[in-house]
């Protein structure tokens, strides 16, 4: 009889992340026992996908692959699993690895970009943080924030441009691109334009604005 081992359903964060966000997965987060995706790498190869991009998919398995974290605020609550799967592209436009089946029928799909990005693909290539890194960080002081804030507004379309951030620092850790987040001297604001881009849609521009914070609040570890 041949032994099997039972996979802890309690995720290791990887190395690199904040302490917060190190907390977030390890407390928050789930990890679902998944099948490795390397053992597609030839038949993937005959479909004319290039090895290198298949590499990129199984180094994105590896380090988040089978991991359910809570809901996200934005985006129909994000990817239900973070998962990689076929990447899809061309030599000419480049390549996008599926990061992860939306927890809804959506109308873009939740994708690692072909320098790395995380981002959603629809209409549209929109990529929101310069790595998937960067999503969880973001995911993690959102869950933060929402704990410690006194008030929490939200601020929809044309609105949103008329938010002022003089005086305010981006917030350096969720490597923000189309979404970023803003530090002021009691607020957090989570600025999201994804859907806006990705479905050329600017109705969709919506920013959440943390109020009351205190330095814990603002910071979190």
């Amino acid at each position: 009889m041949t032994a099997t081992t039972s996979l802890s359903p309690i995720p290791v964060a990887p190395a690199g992340l904040t302490r917060r966000a190190k907390r977030f997965v390890e407390v928050e987060g789930v990890r679902v026992p998944q099948q490795g995706i390397r053992r597609h790498r030839y038949a993937w190869i005959e479909r004319g996908i290039p090895a290198v991009e298949i590499d990129r998919a199984a180094v994105f398995q590896d380090r988040w692959g089978g991991l359910a974290l809570p809901p996200a605020p934005f985006y129909e609550s994000g990817p239900r699993i973070l998962e990689a799967g076929v990447p899809e592209g061309s030599a000419g436009e480049g390549w996008w690895i599926p990061a992860g089946d939306g927890r809804v029928s959506m109308a873009y799909g939740f994708m690692i970009g072909p320098g790395g990005e995380f981002g959603i693909h629809g209409p549209r290539w929109a990529p929101l943080h310069a790595s998937t890194d960067g999503w969880v960080e973001s995911l993690a002081l959102a869950a933060h924030v929402r704990r410690w804030a006194k008030t929490i507004t939200r601020v929809t379309g044309k609105a949103v441009d008329s938010l002022n951030f003089d005086g305010y620092e981006q917030v350096p850790e969720v490597q923000g691109l189309t979404d970023t987040w803003w530090r002021g001297a009691d607020s957090l604001t989570a600025l999201y334009r994804g859907e806006a881009v990705g479905l050329d849609a600017p109705q969709a521009l919506e920013a959440h604005v943390y109020g009351g914070l205190d330095e814990w609040g603002l910071h979190g570890g």
